[in-house]
């Protein structure tokens, strides 16, 4: 997730709008590949996941292979995400049946009717934030807000929103928010 999408995400999971599920391996993929992305020392990337590990405790879907194991269609590469959801809804327990997403831009490492037998969407984060959006649209435009204050704190040069969501690919959201500007 870009700079500006994962701590919108995680903001949002602070305010409850849902709650984020990860993995160790998600984890330590999602360090390697950011400190290479960004071209940073993956010492702050490791901060970064610490942190979210911190803010987030019960994030962690713990071991995944029971459940990466019946996997079939999807991406091997992928299962293990799909896993981490089968797990955290199973830790959950009877009294909680949460629905369980994957939020992703490959969509297509994603089996849709894989997905479906287990109960599981996929969704880009557009399509998510668009959906939240017409949920309640009050809370992701402060939450948007909030987010590019505090880039622009860290020192993120200020620009327009709709400049930053179109270069986040969050494109129907923009249109949504334009719309809303119009109406």
């Amino acid at each position: 997730m870009s700079s500006v999408l994962r701590p919108l995400l995680l903001l949002l999971a602070d305010r409850q709008a849902y709650r984020p599920v990860w993995s160790a391996r998600i984890g330590r993929e999602w360090v390697r590949n950011a400190a290479r992305i960004w071209d940073c020392e993956q010492a702050l990337v490791e901060q970064d996941w610490q942190a979210m590990q911190d803010r987030f405790p019960h994030a962690d879907a713990g071991d995944l292979d029971a459940y990466e194991a019946g996997l079939r269609y999807s991406d091997p590469k992928d299962r293990h995400v799909i896993a981490a959801g089968l797990a955290w809804r199973a830790r959950c327990g009877e009294q909680i049946t949460p629905a369980a997403s994957v939020l992703t831009w490959n969509l297509k490492d994603f089996n849709r009717s894989e997905m479906r037998r287990l109960g599981m969407d996929v969704y880009d984060p557009d399509r998510l934030l668009s959906f939240w959006w017409s949920q309640d649209p009050a809370t992701l435009r402060d939450a948007l807000a909030q987010t590019m204050e505090q880039l622009v704190t860290a020192g993120r040069q200020p620009e327009p929103l709709a400049v930053t969501l179109n270069r986040e690919r969050l494109h129907r959201l923009r249109g949504l928010m334009i719309a809303a500007q119009a109406a």
